[in-house]
């Protein structure tokens, strides 16, 4: 079948082709694009490990009026982290680059911070709360980044852990304004 110059949006989509960008799968990226989008996507890694141990140690340690909504509530958000952080990493190897596996690199690469879990109940919503924009914004430069370089399925993939961390946020944000 011969190429014809497509007549709609969906075919240009169908053909993989937006403008004047070619969209490209993992495989037809650039060696220097698969390393700039496999750093930004190591680093929502290293940012979504940290917010899943974050998340699980306020589920551990919650008290108060609260207790029962907010330990539910931390526990699906490590339990969305955890999958969501494997799909990240895999998307880096995807890219046929190293995914950070260290709990020290991550530590060391990420915006976010560790806690002790020694706080109220508002704390660990404000720490949570802004743990998840963190994540919603580094996730929202990486996608940028991607579809810079023309590489669609990491852009969504981006987008759609963005678009879960503004939930979270906005979830938390709700208690903090009762």
């Amino acid at each position: 079948m011969a190429y014809s110059k497509p007549a709609s949006a969906s075919q240009l989509f169908y053909y993989g082709i937006m403008g004047n960008t070619m969209t490209q799968t993992a495989a037809a990226l650039s060696t220097d694009a698969k390393t700039a989008i496999a750093d930004a996507l190591n680093q929502s890694v290293a940012e979504t490990a940290v917010t899943t141990m974050l998340a699980q140690n306020f589920h551990w340690n919650v008290k108060g009026m609260a207790f029962g909504p907010l330990h539910d509530l931390f526990q699906k958000i490590y339990e969305d982290h955890f999958l969501g952080q494997d799909d990240l990493a895999e998307r880096v190897r995807a890219l046929d680059v190293h995914a950070e596996g260290t709990l020290a690199g991550m530590l060391k690469r990420s915006k976010v911070a560790e806690h002790d879990g020694h706080a109220t109940d508002q704390e660990m919503i404000r720490i949570m709360m802004e743990a998840q924009e963190t994540l919603a914004s580094t996730l929202a430069g990486c996608g940028a980044l991607a579809a810079d370089h023309g590489d669609t399925l990491t852009e969504d993939l981006c987008i759609a852990r963005g678009q879960t961390h503004e939930k979270f946020a906005w979830f938390l944000r709700s208690h903090l304004a009762g």
